[in-house]
């Protein structure tokens, strides 16, 4: 380390990949200073206790994977339960299971065995060749009353166009499966950590220096004098002063509701698939952790533009957006003592196993290099 460096690593974002690239410098002996705008560590998996119950803050985060290694990983740092993802969607009044299983096709059309399924589906297919739009795709894969009652509101509401104007590559694998089975993953691993995300982090950064409410941006100079490699984790354009015009991304607004019930809805996760309710989804959070609790909190989970200095929650990764992002990942390849991380810095639409296997092969090259 030189001799004005006071940290071999600054670890910008304690979110999943900042903690867990952060956690593996420590391990091997670094000296880590972990850095966070926000007034809290976990990221968007942050969670917050209300009433006994750990509420999901930034919408349901569920950790599924079918690597045995990435699981294993993670239950160093927490136990998880078996809490499986099995939603229901609401379209006006109507219920229906996801994904799209047997069950949903017996409450769309009365049907009870595999084939009658698929021929109903068949029945109500717009046949197209080469689909442009997501709409054509849907339309030809599962059919109209598939895309009309469970995929045109919903996805529509999540990213703000029509469905006749998203590219197909936005939903490319319908799940149409034809047993009843209601688990929304295949994965063999899945679960929620018991006592909720934060604990999680809690043991990631035991040990590890970190301060909060801090922006690195406001005062990058600085923060670069402190520390021989900066990891950062945030959005990629922001860094670059969006020199090459702003990278597309989808907003989202919560609204936390405690309400003096045990029971609100029966499930953790309810998806309104109507074009008229202005949310997307309903999350019931006590149903992660399987809580009796006298009282209940549930989420409102509202789309939004995304407008420069708000909250990013995820990418929007068509075409334009791609070949923006491709030429901030050519600035970045040049930078010799920063490495860009995360759903923002890499501009990927990850899952949390996505973001650990990410954060593992990142702090693997990093310390190998570097260390």
């Amino acid at each position: 380390m030189a001799l004005n460096k006071k940290y071999d690593l600054l670890v910008v974002g304690a979110g999943l990949f900042g903690s867990i690239v952060a956690h593996e410098a420590k391990k091997v002996g670094k000296h880590v200073l972990v850095i966070d705008r926000r007034d809290h560590i976990g990221g968007n998996c942050y969670t917050k206790e209300m009433e006994g119950i750990n509420v999901h803050l930034y919408g349901a985060h569920i950790f599924r994977t079918s690597d045995k290694v990435i699981w294993q990983y993670m239950e160093q740092f927490c136990e998880f339960n078996h809490f499986v993802n099995s939603p229901i969607a609401n379209y006006k009044g109507e219920l229906y299971n996801l994904p799209f299983n047997m069950n949903t096709f017996h409450a769309l059309w009365g049907v009870i065995t595999p084939q009658q399924a698929q021929d109903a589906i068949e029945r109500t297919r717009v046949p197209k060749d080469s689909p442009s739009n997501l709409e054509e795709h849907i339309l030809n894969l599962a059919g109209r009353d598939i895309y009309e009652k469970l995929v045109k509101g919903y996805t529509e509401k999540q990213w703000g166009q029509p469905c006749n104007e998203l590219p197909p590559s936005i939903m490319r694998r319908i799940p149409l499966r034809f047993t009843y089975d209601n688990n929304y993953f295949r994965d063999p691993y899945q679960g929620v950590p018991k006592g909720g995300y934060t604990k999680v982090f809690e043991n990631m950064l035991d040990g590890i220096e970190v301060q909060l409410g801090v922006d690195y941006l406001l005062n990058r100079e600085e923060w670069n004098a402190v520390a021989e490699t900066v990891v950062y984790t945030g959005a990629i354009d922001a860094f670059y002063e969006y020199q090459y015009g702003e990278l597309g991304y989808r907003g989202l607004r919560f609204e936390h509701e405690l309400l003096d019930e045990q029971n609100h809805q029966g499930v953790a996760v309810v998806n309104y698939t109507d074009a008229e309710t202005p949310y997307t989804r309903m999350i019931e959070h006590k149903h992660f952790e399987f809580g009796e609790q006298p009282m209940t909190v549930v989420s409102r989970e509202y789309p939004a533009d995304w407008k420069r200095g708000e909250e990013p929650y995820y990418p929007m990764e068509d075409a334009d957006n791609r070949e923006r992002y491709a030429r901030y990942a050519k600035l970045a390849a040049r930078e010799e003592s920063v490495v860009f991380g995360g759903r923002l810095g890499e501009y990927r639409y990850y899952d949390m196993q996505d973001t650990v296997k990410s954060a593992l092969a990142a702090a693997s090259v990093l310390l190998g290099k570097r260390g």
